[in-house]
């Protein structure tokens, strides 16, 4: 894997880490809230970047029409990469999120994020582990 994946990859897992500080956080907050939301788009998008990378770089799957992330998704979970029914869930939830104004969809979705979301985000974390001891 190149460089660019590299630094991807591990803006992914401190953007992850941060995003797990929710667990511990106070929802009544609407700074908490607020923050969860951004940070949940923030570890998607580069997740979904992630793939992409892994897509090309170590499976050669180069066929993507657009390269939009419901494109990547469809690949990553035909690599087994991830779980297609979980991610495009959260991928409509990231897409929610994005029109979000004021607050309402964000806390709808707090309790999805923290308790599920950010395990499979994990989960997704441990297979790009095992593919880079593949390629070292």
């Amino acid at each position: 894997m190149d460089e660019k994946f590299s630094r991807r990859y591990e803006s992914f897992c401190n953007s992850l880490k941060a995003l797990s500080e929710a667990r511990e956080r106070d929802f009544s907050d609407s700074f908490v809230i607020s923050g969860t939301g951004a940070k949940f788009s923030i570890t998607f998008d580069l997740a979904w970047k992630v793939m992409k990378d892994i897509l090309i770089q170590h499976y050669a799957i180069i066929g993507f029409v657009t390269g939009s992330p419901k494109e990547v998704l469809r690949e990553a979970f035909k690599a087994n990469l991830i779980d297609d029914d979980d991610w495009m869930e959260m991928l409509k939830v990231r897409n929610e999120l994005t029109h979000d104004y004021d607050g309402a969809v964000i806390i709808s979705h707090c309790k999805m994020i923290v308790g599920k979301y950010i395990d499979l985000f994990y989960e997704f974390e441990d297979v790009v582990k095992g593919i880079c001891r593949i390629n070292e």
